[in-house]
């Protein structure tokens, strides 16, 4: 595994060193998802200035209680709308680890990342199955209008769980429409997340449209792989 960027020194770059060298169990261990899959379509629909008037990443950080020191993960994170803006709200002890699975958009992200001098964010290529995370490392991660296009959500959700810290939490946006339109309903998300021990702390609507940000926190034990039930099919 290689990065596009180095850690800043600090306790997460050992972690996901070791992370790299230990093995893991592999997709095809999991269920299927078992209901239809989004294609990956790019996060650039509109400029960055539109999505600041919408007002949707401070509502969404606001409900994820985002603070000074924290570590943050930003999973599929495009050309780093969230990444950027959650750099300094972590400030200069906190670590942002932004991911994607496509190295081009990994690289050009990593390139905004060194251009703004970030100096606190991490870029780091993926795994559809896999995001790669150190393990028991982050007090949040996001999840941003990009779970419904996760081709392993089992797989994907199993690993993701593994990075966080004891008290930490998935933070989820996404539309309540059918996956087909690149959305997901509640229900199959707290469905598919509590399969892997994620239990729903918080839910809320987003104005301006059928979006909302979902808090997870891991309530049990992540069950063993070939012991995971997977949700009824979904549209």
């Amino acid at each position: 595994m290689r990065f596009s960027r180095p850690f800043v020194p600090g306790g997460l770059m050992g972690l996901a060193l070791l992370t790299a060298c230990q093995s893991q169990p592999s997709a095809t261990t999991f269920p299927a998802a078992g209901r239809d899959v989004a294609p990956i379509v790019s996060d650039a629909y509109s400029t960055e200035d539109v999505r600041d008037r919408v007002g949707e990443f401070d509502a969404v950080v606001a409900a994820a209680g985002v603070r000074q020191g924290m570590s943050v993960a930003d999973i599929g994170a495009g050309e780093g709308y969230y990444t950027v803006r959650l750099s300094p709200l972590v400030g200069a002890k906190g670590r942002v680890l932004a991911q994607d699975i496509v190295p081009e958009v990994r690289d050009r992200l990593a390139d905004r990342v060194q251009r703004e001098k970030l100096d606190n964010v991490a870029v780091r290529l993926g795994e559809p199955s896999d995001p790669r995370l150190p393990p028991s490392s982050l007090d949040r991660i996001f999840l941003v209008h990009m779970y419904h296009e996760v081709t392993d959500p089992y797989a994907f959700l199993w690993h993701l769980a593994g990075g966080l810290k004891p008290d930490g939490e998935v933070i989820v946006v996404d539309a309540d429409r059918p996956i087909k339109r690149h959305g997901i309903t509640p229900e199959q998300l707290e469905c598919e997340l509590g399969a892997v021990g994620l239990k729903l702390q918080r839910f809320q609507r987003l104005q301006g449209g059928d979006s909302f940000v979902a808090a997870f926190r891991l309530a049990t034990a992540r069950p063993e792989p070939a012991a995971l039930k997977p949700c009824a099919p979904k549209a």
